[in-house]
């Protein structure tokens, strides 16, 4: 049985979680498949944007027991080559060519909660939890500070890390970690009208290169980032895309992407 589905439909590609048994624990096998249902998605012609989603109650839950368990008898060498496994998911998924939206219909913990920390958009219902709860075993959130610090803030991270605590969707929502909150029965109704409605009215390339310029110029200093702005505002003028745009809206046209 795979432990990541992927379908595409309307446009928009899937990558579904499989592991209901499990609440869609992570192990080294599920990180592989994800790593590959992206890279098929990000080729995929056919595919405009993401929705990342699970089978079941949970949408993951981290690691899974198995996993904790080996945890104890690794060597050095093997936990960097296990943490560069995952550490290389989420880059991929962050750096990512297409919008990834993440339908997270149940609770989302520990590195599951990081899996949706890392996409562009993230759906939630309500009852559902979020919690990064390493510091309760020991562990540490090493890999998921990196992008929540970017994401939230530092005070709001710490608050997240250093205490472990679970939070809902509400309070989820006021920490800037979810996006929108929606009933159960309705989430992924509207989860996929938020992806048709980027599909419809944004331009890929626009949506790719904005992507970029977010994840790029946190990290340099300002005139450096100007300058980088700069560079992908030039680039951008002379794109297809950009041309088609620019001359629909001049003509009164709808533009259809």
């Amino acid at each position: 049985m795979s432990l990541v589905i992927y379908t595409v439909q309307d446009r928009i590609g899937f990558i579904t979680l499989n592991r209901p048994e499990k609440r869609n624990a992570l192990s080294g096998d599920m990180v592989t498949e994800l790593k590959a249902a992206f890279a098929r998605a990000e080729e995929d012609e056919t595919v405009k944007v993401i929705v990342l989603k699970a089978n079941g109650e949970a949408f993951c839950a981290g690691a899974d027991l198995a996993y904790l368990q080996q945890l104890q008898k690794f060597s050095l060498e093997e936990n960097l080559l296990d943490s560069n496994h995952l550490k290389d998911l989420f880059q991929q998924i962050y750096q990512l060519k297409k919008v990834v939206i993440a339908n997270v219909q149940g609770h989302a913990l520990a590195g599951g909660c990081g899996l949706a920390t890392i996409c562009d958009f993230v759906f939630s219902t309500p009852e559902a939890k979020f919690g990064y709860t390493e510091v309760k075993i020991g562990f540490i959130p090493a890999l998921v500070s990196v992008f929540l610090i970017r994401k939230i803030g530092e005070q709001k991270a710490k608050q997240l890390l250093l205490s472990g605590d679970l939070i809902k969707g509400e309070e989820a929502v006021r920490m800037g970690l979810v996006n929108y909150l929606f009933a159960k029965e309705e989430l992924e109704q509207r989860v996929n009208s938020f992806a048709q409605f980027l599909i419809k009215n944004n331009s890929g390339q626009s949506m790719a290169l904005t992507k970029q310029m977010i994840g790029e110029v946190q990290s340099m200093p300002l005139s450096e980032a100007l300058a980088h702005a700069v560079e992908l505002n030039a680039l951008a003028r002379g794109s297809a895309d950009c041309k088609k745009g620019i001359a629909a809206f001049l003509n009164k046209e709808e533009i259809v992407w």
